[in-house]
């Protein structure tokens, strides 16, 4: 199952990094999925931050760095997956 727990709302190609705004909690280790108009992946989260300062997880109405996989773009959504 999954369930949309946020938006990107920057993506920085160099580093891929995505900043997300989250209405939800997410954890490191947690398994995510990132869709949007032309983009379609699924990840485990490694590596998130808040302020340049590395956090394990971050509640709703953050906004987190997301070290991701794949290129993703403003306005793609962020599935967080239960299994």
């Amino acid at each position: 199952m999954e369930v949309s727990i946020g938006r990107i709302t920057h993506y920085y190609d160099r580093i891929h990094v995505a900043v997300l705004n989250l209405s939800d909690e997410l954890m490191v280790g947690d398994r995510v999925r990132i869709r949007g108009n032309a983009t379609d992946f699924i990840q485990e989260v490694v590596s998130m931050e808040i302020e340049h300062q590395k956090v394990t997880s971050v509640g709703p109405d953050d906004e987190v760095a997301l070290k991701v996989n794949e290129p993703a773009r403003k306005g793609d959504t962020l599935y967080k997956i239960f299994e």
